[in-house]
Order: structure tokens, then C-alpha cells, then sequence
């Protein structure tokens, strides 16, 4: 069975979503912002939509790494 996360099934507080804010700025994978914040990555993805939160990487190439 799987674990729960810490803070599954709570309300987001506004510190709450400040941070998710600060880590989806700083390009962390939505799997680790989910453990840091004790929360299931599928929590943060349905939280960053409802707050238009882009956790899209911002630095990468959408077409694939470079070669030389």
C-alpha cells in the first residue's frame, strides 16, 4: 500500500501557495515540490492549474537538447 502524504487531504494555506509559487519559479519537477510540501504530485498539479501557476520548465528547449 502506498503512503499517504503529510499534509493529504488539508487546505492549502496562502504560505502554502507562496511556496509552490517560489519552487515552480525555481523549475523544480512537480514530483519534488509534492514531497517537499508533503503532498501527492497530482495535488500539486490540480493546485498549480487552479492558481494558473505554470510548472513548465522554463529553461529547457521544447525542441529536445541541442547537439553540436
Amino acid at each position: 500500500m502506498a503512503k499517504v502524504p503529510s499534509n493529504s487531504g488539508k487546505t492549502w494555506t496562502k504560505s502554502d501557495v507562496q511556496q509552490l509559487e517560489k519552487l515552480a519559479a525555481g523549475n523544480t519537477p512537480t514530483r519534488v515540490i509534492g514531497l517537499k510540501m508533503g503532498r501527492s504530485a497530482a495535488a500539486v498539479s490540480a493546485k498549480a492549474s487552479e492558481e494558473k501557476i505554470s510548472l513548465k520548465p522554463t529553461n529547457q528547449s521544447p525542441y529536445g537538447p541541442r547537439r553540436k
